[in-house]
């Protein structure tokens, strides 16, 4: 029987307390969807492929297919692809022997060890470099990995489920990801609507927030008047589930009396039109980064919540358009 919309940690067994339990509640007919098919593909070992923008809870996807699969005794270790560089992820990945490289003073196992018995949840997963694409894809074939500098095959025992807020067919067609390696990963692919397509959810989604917030602080419960609501139910959330909380968060310390207002609430700008072929993804993101960028003085944090994205996320971006010591 498919896991309740609202509960899927069973919450007389765990108080909802991560950014995880809390995006998980919904009962909108896209986000039961969602959970339909996690529950569906939660019960086998096919590697699983979840698209969706920046915000929308992938990751709460992932756990939740973890927390419902016989795995979930087992860990689950997440690596954002994105935020680290090519050697390091490698080695982050796969691990070290001693002496594999400078510095490397002693053998450190990779996180896929990590994960053995679990699920091992690649974040932004079309980012890897080539290089690592392929050692990925013989993880994935074969069950095996090396250590860099090791001889010895290890045994991957560990489900995977990547995720990436990209078209993945747009990486395919510009050659920034390996066609074997898409086949691998999109065994079973889920779209994660953005908060836009989910409306009747950012109601739900405010009031777990202000709940679980008084249930952290020990504190009353903070409300919502009719006006905040009504604004919180017209506006667009550019990013998703991760703005309505950073949103929300910020109105609970500036409210007074237990309520929050209208103008309690600060909201990612509403980017302005970009006159340029609306096809450029690539060109519009720049654009909007470089604008996000100048708005704050070049301030790293600032720019990723004006942009609804986490600073990983936005270092990776700032390195895919080289735009990490351009003058902003």
């Amino acid at each position: 029987m498919m896991p309740t919309t609202s509960a899927v940690f069973n919450p007389a067994a765990r108080p909802l307390e991560s950014v995880a339990s809390r995006a998980i509640v919904g009962h909108s007919a896209a986000w039961r969807d969602v959970l339909k098919q996690a529950t569906q593909v939660a019960s086998t070992e096919a590697t699983t492929c979840l698209q969706g923008e920046s915000g929308t809870g992938k990751e709460v996807v992932a756990r939740f297919i973890h927390e419902s699969s016989r795995r979930h005794r087992g860990p689950f270790v997440a690596i954002n692809c994105a935020a680290l560089p090519d050697q390091l992820l490698e080695s982050e990945l796969f691990g070290f022997e001693r002496g594999a490289f400078t510095g490397a003073h002693q053998t450190k196992p990779g996180q896929i060890e990590m994960a053995a018995g679990g699920v091992l949840f690649l974040d932004e997963v079309s980012e890897m470099t080539p290089a690592a694409q392929a050692k990925v894809l013989r993880v994935l074939q074969e069950r095996e990995f090396r250590r860099l500098g090791g001889l010895r095959a290890i045994r991957a025992d560990v489900r995977v489920i990547a995720a990436t807020n990209r078209d993945l067919h747009e990486a395919l067609a510009r050659g920034q990801l390996r066609l074997d390696l898409y086949y691998r990963l999109n065994v079973f692919d889920i779209r994660i609507p953005p908060l836009r397509e989910r409306r009747e959810d950012i109601v739900i989604l405010a009031q777990a927030f202000l709940e679980e917030r008084a249930r952290s602080t020990g504190g009353p419960r903070v409300d919502l008047t009719a006006a905040a609501t009504d604004t919180l139910l017209r506006h667009e959330w550019l990013g998703n589930v991760r703005e309505l909380h950073n949103a929300l968060e910020r109105a609970t310390i500036v409210c007074e009396d237990g309520l929050i207002c209208e103008q309690d609430l600060s909201f990612t700008p509403r980017m302005v039109p970009v006159m340029v072929d609306s096809t450029n993804l690539n060109v519009v993101e720049r654009q909007a980064i470089e604008r996000a960028m100048r708005n704050v003085n070049g301030n790293k944090a600032m720019a990723a919540r004006q942009l609804g994205i986490s600073r990983t996320q936005l270092y990776g971006r700032l390195r895919k358009h080289r735009l990490e010591s351009a003058a902003m």
